[in-house]
């Protein structure tokens, strides 16, 4: 099978007020103008879903930053999959490292945080990555597979499953990824999907979210794998992001 389409995801986190809508808009407008090789999706706080949906396009779709793993109830401050269903956002990601770090969230929240999105019609982008400490102590493989492993809903199909690969380790550490290291962990990823997926596992896309800009796109997502980008801060600005998502054009 061919890989799948390309997908670069912007992770907007804690920022973004009404005003952001602007970046939306020249977002479209730079698409429009000069196409899009990959899918592209922005995933804002909360408070902004609504108004960026309205904005989604055939390219340009819309998510959320985290869900709560029931669809309802006495939870006082959480934000529901059927909820974030309601304002028309297709993605949703679970388990990110500020997540699992901020908020002790471990592999079995993440897998019901995922089956809640999926169950309600969201594709679930399942984050993993290993922290400093783990990496050094040459644990990366063992604890990003076993976080796959245990963070996938049995529910799960190719067509709502997509895997990021966060090195936490890289995270205002000054320490770079190199590219064998991505490759050696996407390929470590999607052995665990084959296993899991059979021969449709070549379709899950696997994100790279490890500080990805324009000036690293181009060679970050030619590694073999790696189905797209997870972006932070280059995603806040639509013209940085842009020059991310137009590293496809030379990729074959």
């Amino acid at each position: 099978m061919t890989a799948p389409k390309a997908l670069v995801a912007g992770n907007w986190k804690m920022n973004g007020l009404t005003a952001s809508i602007d970046q939306i808009n020249r977002l479209n407008d730079l698409i429009s103008q000069n196409g899009a090789n990959c899918d592209v999706l922005i995933c804002p706080p909360y408070t902004l879903i609504n108004a960026f949906s309205k904005l989604a396009t055939d390219h340009l779709s819309i998510g959320a930053q985290d869900c709560h793993f029931n669809i309802s109830g006495a939870h006082t401050g959480d934000i529901s999959a059927a909820m974030i269903k309601d304002l028309d956002a297709r993605y949703v990601i679970v388990g990110h490292s500020e997540r699992r770090a901020d908020h002790a969230e471990d592999n079995e929240t993440v897998k019901a945080k995922a089956e809640a999105a999926q169950s309600i019609g969201l594709n679930a982008i399942i984050c993993v990555g290993e922290t400093e400490k783990q990496r050094d102590a040459g644990q990366a493989l063992e604890v990003v597979t076993s976080q796959v492993k245990a963070s996938i809903p049995d529910q799960s199909v190719v067509e709502n499953t997509l895997i990021a690969y966060e090195p936490v380790w890289a995270i205002g550490t000054g320490r770079t990824p190199t590219e064998s290291d991505v490759e050696e962990i996407h390929n470590a990823i999607r052995q665990v999907l084959n296993g899991r997926f059979g021969e449709n596992a070549s379709q899950i896309k696997i994100l790279y979210g490890g500080s990805v800009k324009a000036s690293n796109a181009h060679a970050l997502m030619s590694v073999p794998n790696v189905n797209g980008a997870l972006v932070g801060g280059a995603s806040l600005k639509a013209d940085d992001f842009y020059g991310i998502i137009s590293a496809y054009d030379q990729i074959g």
